[in-house]
């Protein structure tokens, strides 16, 4: 059995053809998924995806991106509220972006700062994103003391493509690395090498979907049925067979959020 880490199946993409998604999640052998959510305003629908089937589950918070007028003043407290639901298991995604925003925007680093004290207040951990300012989200999760070095909850690097002093310093913090269908891409040979220094009881697989279609599958809508693309790559990275990454990648994705394994995994 494999594990989508971290997908976004409750947004427009996907959700108009959810119980399709879910057919070919089954047929291909994913068992469990990670709603992610991207704001407060679709974390409702993620949730309720989550009650619907057992084997879903959420998260709750912001990502770097929409601008402060778009959600207002993020309220700790509020996320704390929300992230005690049985089946919300992690804070974010949340993190530091500067492709699409000017670097070091204040409201963007107090949103993050908000998110990693909302983990520690709840016990939860976090799903980071992080683009062109992997320097500074390790500073930021650092001074938080967001890893569990520092006492607070650690969390997951999602879809990975920075360097390995990054994977290092995330690593030492506890942190898991994750990686989506870039690992599949011709030009990601650097990442790759990446790849094969990380630990088996760190690495996650996951899709992004609907974005980031592997390469087998580029071109169209990515979905979690997808995932098998990356653990392939990642077991010939490994030189392993895939069905040692399928059991690894889903006991971490237990592990690290706290999911009772309901399956056999092979």
């Amino acid at each position: 059995m494999y594990v989508d880490s971290h997908c976004h199946i409750h947004l427009r993409e996907l959700a108009k053809r959810q119980d399709e998604v879910l057919r070919n999640m089954a047929a291909n052998q994913v068992s469990h998924a990670l709603c992610v959510t991207i704001s407060l305003a679709d974390f409702p629908a993620a949730l309720a995806l989550a009650e619907r089937i057992d084997t879903i589950h959420s998260t709750v918070g912001v990502h770097p991106n929409p601008d402060p007028k778009d959600v207002g003043e993020l309220d700790m407290e509020k996320l704390v509220e929300l992230a005690s639901h049985p089946k919300v298991v992690a804070i974010g995604e949340t993190g530091l972006d500067y492709y699409r925003v000017k670097p070091r925007q204040k409201w963007q680093m107090d949103r993050f700062r908000t998110q990693i004290r909302a983990s520690r207040a709840c016990g939860k951990p976090l799903v980071i994103h992080t683009r062109q300012a992997a320097e500074d989200t390790i500073k930021i999760l650092q001074e938080e003391g967001a890893g569990l070095d520092k006492g607070g909850f650690g969390g997951v690097m999602h879809c990975f493509s920075e360097t390995m002093p990054i994977a290092r310093a995330a690593l030492d913090m506890g942190f898991y690395i994750s990686f989506s269908g870039v690992l599949t891409y011709p030009a990601s040979k650097d990442l790759r090498s990446i790849a094969r220094l990380i630990p088996l009881d760190r690495i996650l697989i996951e899709t992004d979907s609907p974005w980031l279609s592997p390469q087998a599958f580029r071109g169209k809508t990515n979905e979690p049925a997808y995932v098998v693309e990356v653990a392939k790559q990642l077991a010939m990275v490994k030189g392993m067979p895939v069905s040692r990454i399928a059991r690894h990648t889903s006991e971490n994705y237990f592990r690290l959020f706290g999911i009772a394994d309901n399956t056999h995994s092979s």
